[in-house]
């Protein structure tokens, strides 16, 4: 979260704690990552039957709550929302400062690249060696295609964060009218999408999971109208829009909100479950960033309470500094405990049993303290250096495009040792390219 956000908590905060920052907001950065961890626990299936056999499913989503739920628990839009408020500040400062567009698109490219060259290198190393192992390639896929698909964040926030000066022009220009212009587009693109599933192609407008692969390539354009509206929302959050509406007028939004939702799932196509309706974005998760900026601003009061204690402004600062860390990193440390289960062989309930759901929380906590572990070393890559110079004039928006693409390939596909390869050297040139690696201090990171 920016430093140079502002509505504060209304108290004097430590001196640990930037003046002005507003720590609801990073509460909610770090209270969305735990909530994005375990739910997927929650999605790990990974057990014993009653004849010792394994099973592997995805427990959660054939549970009759786990639709309607994810209506609530689908918090991404929120990411982008709360990415659009720092943005808005920090572009903010940034100009008062007299720092260019490309500066700030580079500091967030670093920022982005410098943890996933991390995570890069373990799945080109894990994916390279059970190729080389002979290792069953179903399971390796099974394995590898869920622990890489939370990778979709970096390319969609990386190019959200790129346009934001852009945007924050368009924004000051135009009000309103760029989201409304945004959200026509993600509805023509899904319209597009449809059509070709449903009758260029003939293939079906949707399964119980979500849609079909041969026709998530037209719902790409999304990637960009989705999450721009959300981030669009996150100005006008900056900028107080919400906080300016009474409590009753942000409880009909959030009312408005999901009956919008449930009008456009009831008419077929898009999926009851939310996060099927995530890869490519869809409407209903636009409009789950209006409902979720105005929960956060009902919110508001009571989460400031919170962080006026000590407590919880540790816990929050301490997680913050590592959020990429654990965003990245969680799901290979859940498949890598899961293994060690098997393989020591320790006692595993089997998958939606009562035992199971007991044993989830405990694994939670289990799940973050080894992530913390990782952090103690992984945490260097969190830590932005001064950058150096970019090698040419268009070396930034080259970068943003060589990191994004292979991203995008890999949610799509799936991640295996080839194309983690092809993302570790993109990922690699694009810090090249920008001063990502950073310089000794002293030698200055401008133009």
């Amino acid at each position: 979260m920016s430093s140079e956000a502002h509505a504060g908590t209304g108290t004097r905060p430590p001196r640990s704690v930037p003046a002005g920052r507003d720590l609801t907001l990073d509460l909610t950065r770090v209270a969305c990552v735990v909530l994005v961890v375990f739910v997927h626990i929650l999605f790990t299936g990974v057990g014993r039957s009653s004849d010792g056999s394994l099973l592997i499913e995805r427990t959660v989503e054939g549970e009759p709550w786990f639709n309607p739920a994810s209506w609530v628990a689908d918090i991404m839009p929120l990411f982008f929302v709360v990415g659009g408020f720092a943005a808005r500040a920090g572009w903010a400062s940034a100009e008062r400062r007299g720092e260019t567009a490309d500066g700030f698109v580079r500091l967030r490219l670093a920022r982005l690249a410098r943890p996933a060259l991390a995570v890069f290198v373990f799945f080109t190393a894990v994916l390279g060696a059970a190729a080389m192992l002979d290792i069953d390639p179903v399971l390796v896929d099974t394995v590898a295609i869920g622990v890489g698909s939370p990778l979709w964040f970096l390319a969609a926030y990386l190019l959200a964060q790129a346009l934001a000066p852009r945007m924050i022009d368009l924004h000051g220009r135009f009000g309103w009218g760029v989201p409304v212009a945004l959200l026509a587009g993600a509805l023509a693109t899904d319209a597009l999408r449809f059509l070709v599933a449903g009758e260029l192609l003939d293939l079906p407008h949707v399964d119980p999971q979500g849609f079909v692969i041969g026709q998530e390539l037209f719902g790409l354009p999304n990637v960009l109208f989705v999450w721009l509206f959300a981030q669009q929302i996150g100005f006008f959050l900056f900028d107080g829009w919400f906080a300016s509406r009474s409590a009753r007028q942000l409880i009909g939004l959030i009312g408005a909100g999901y009956l919008a939702i449930w009008g456009l799932v009831s008419l077929g196509g898009y999926s009851w479950n939310m996060l099927a309706n995530q890869w490519p974005p869809t409407v209903p998760l636009a409009l789950l960033a209006v409902v979720q900026a105005a929960t956060l601003t009902l919110l508001k009061r009571p989460l400031t309470a919170l962080m006026r204690t000590r407590a919880a402004q540790a816990a929050v600062l301490l997680i913050g500094s590592r959020l990429m860390t654990v965003y990245l990193w969680h799901l290979p440390v859940i498949m890598i405990l899961v293994g060690i289960e098997l393989a020591l062989p320790l006692p595993m309930p089997a998958p939606g049993g009562a035992a199971w759901w007991w044993t989830r929380a405990p694994f939670l906590i289990l799940v973050l303290a080894a992530v913390w572990v990782l952090s103690l070393w992984l945490v260097r890559f969190e830590r932005t250096p001064p950058l150096g110079r970019r090698a040419f004039p268009a070396a930034t928006p080259v970068a943003v495009v060589l990191f994004a693409l292979p991203v995008l390939a890999i949610t799509a596909y799936g991640i295996d040792a080839a194309l983690a390869m092809i993302a570790l050297l993109t990922t690699a040139l694009a810090l090249g390219l920008t001063g990502g690696f950073g310089v000794r201090r002293g030698t200055g990171s401008g133009d």
